[in-house]
């Protein structure tokens, strides 16, 4: 089977009851002229999520799917750009699927020179509908990164695209998983040199999110201080 030219990498944690639906949504929305696959990274779930992706990865030749074993976003994320098999990366999230992303981003990986997109829900013209205290947490970690790492962009997490190519070296070089697996992929990529640009996008979600946020808390603590050592110091992970 030849390569495809999009490879759509989707973490999933108890998902069971999007899945399906969201999947389907989403292959049915893509622009034809180029050939995709989508790789779900199950990791972790307690639900019928694992079971319901080798499902959808047995009828569809377009998907496949992998189970982590234990519930670790970045971790999942990172295996799945890994295992990409596309010229192009887009990172998603089950519960947005923005195919409009996908289309804007890919413009301007293909035409603008630009090696990573990044979905941005803080920076001007985004539109996010998410519960205040959401956005509010997102603005706390951002100020963190620019506090720890000079970090000057609006967003780290949720969406993106790149070239895979090219960010393959900076994937490997990541030592954070989790939760801070993307705002490491992200601020490594700026300060390696890329050509990062942002762009708005619109973010209402399907569902509340699978993991309370105050259980994140000390993990994201815990990760800038370890990502902060490693990247500005030069310390090992």
């Amino acid at each position: 089977m030849s390569a495809p030219d999009v490879s759509i990498v989707i973490p999933v944690y108890n998902e069971e009851g999007i899945l399906r639906e969201a999947v389907t949504e989403l292959l049915d929305a893509l622009r034809p002229g180029l050939t995709y696959e989508v790789i779900i990274a199950e990791n972790g779930s307690k639900d019928r999520t694992a079971e319901l992706a080798a499902h959808i990865a047995s009828e569809r030749p377009d998907v496949r799917t992998f189970s982590l074993g234990e519930a670790n976003y970045g971790k999942a994320l990172r295996r799945g750009i890994l295992e990409a098999r596309g010229t192009w990366v887009i990172c998603e999230e089950i519960d947005l699927c923005d195919v409009d992303f996908h289309h804007r981003a890919l413009e301007l990986l293909r035409h603008a020179d630009a090696d990573m997109v990044v979905g941005s829900k803080a920076m001007k013209g985004a539109s996010d509908e998410r519960p205040m205290f959401r956005r509010a947490a997102t603005r706390v970690i951002n100020t963190m990164l620019w506090a720890a790492l000079d970090f000057r962009g609006t967003d780290t997490h949720g969406l993106k695209a790149f070239h895979r190519e090219t960010l393959l070296p900076v994937v490997e070089a990541c030592v954070i998983d989790r939760d801070l697996f993307s705002s490491e992929l992200v601020i490594r990529a700026g300060r390696t040199g890329l050509h990062v640009i942002e762009i708005p996008i619109r973010l209402h979600e399907k569902r509340p999110p699978a993991i309370n946020l105050v259980k994140r808390v000390p993990n994201v603590l815990r990760g800038i201080a370890k990502m902060t050592y490693v990247i500005r110091f030069g310390g090992k992970p």
